[in-house]
């Protein structure tokens, strides 16, 4: 069933707008006209996930590129570190056990779920594992019941260590949203809270800084502040030091 006529806007993503559809349900809508198999993979994760006790909206109906799912009511993690800084420690060990919970979903063996794994798999044992591969405090919703995790759409699968520094090189490099003068305040807070999540989450070694720097580079989506921000982390080429 497609609803042919969405509810209010109450949510817009980089490929998405998100409608409420009443009933504490609400429709998720791709603008880029993707593969349906895409988001029926994307909604069969997520109802496999929140199966095996990962935090995840109740998926209801999917239908081309709509997903009909639970209605996450509540502020973000963003905003919530936005309106009380000094919880930004506290935000940041929930975010490191949503990453715990998530990695503990199994991956293996689920009929018709074929995840790919773009982080290689030259170690198997350490590859099973689900990724969500965004999952940062602006998909968090902090509802009365407790946390949420939404936006599924990038879930591979591979080591939880990857999974972790997607998450470093997002919370720690990106822009902040709002004025200039705010951005700069917020950037003491942005580097405590990617401190802690490191301290709950990590370790984090050098070749998996580089190989999530380098794959957030390749996002279209990224703004060029945030690229040139990450570019200074890079080793420097060997020629231009010649």
């Amino acid at each position: 069933m497609t609803v042919e006529a969405p509810g209010k806007l109450v949510g817009a993503g980089r490929n998405a707008d998100v409608y409420d559809v009443g009933n504490g349900r609400v429709l998720r809508r791709y603008r880029d006209g993707r593969e349906p198999g895409h988001v029926a993979t994307e909604a069969q994760v997520m109802t496999h996930a929140r199966a095996h006790g990962a935090p995840v909206p109740e998926v209801f109906d999917v239908s081309g590129s709509d997903i009909v799912m639970e209605r996450a009511t509540g502020p973000t993690m963003l905003d919530a570190i936005a309106r009380r800084p000094w919880t930004a420690g506290a935000q940041a060990r929930l975010l490191a056990e949503l990453h715990d919970l998530v990695h503990g979903v199994p991956i293996t063996g689920v009929s018709g779920l074929d995840l790919p794994a773009p982080f290689g798999t030259e170690r198997p044992e350490e590859s099973d594992v689900l990724l969500h591969r965004d999952l940062h405090p602006q998909n968090v919703i902090l509802t009365q019941r407790g946390p949420v995790i939404i936006d599924w759409e990038g879930a591979v699968r591979g080591p939880a260590v990857a999974d972790v520094g997607m998450t470093w090189v997002i919370i720690g490099f990106s822009d902040i949203p709002g004025p200039r003068w705010r951005a700069v305040a917020a950037r003491g807070v942005q580097a405590a809270l990617t401190r802690s999540f490191l301290r709950a989450a990590g370790p984090l070694d050098d070749a998996w800084r580089l190989t999530v720097i380098q794959r957030r580079l390749a996002d279209p989506n990224l703004l060029p502040s945030e690229a040139a921000r990450l570019r200074k982390l890079l080793p420097a080429d060997p020629l231009e030091r010649a």
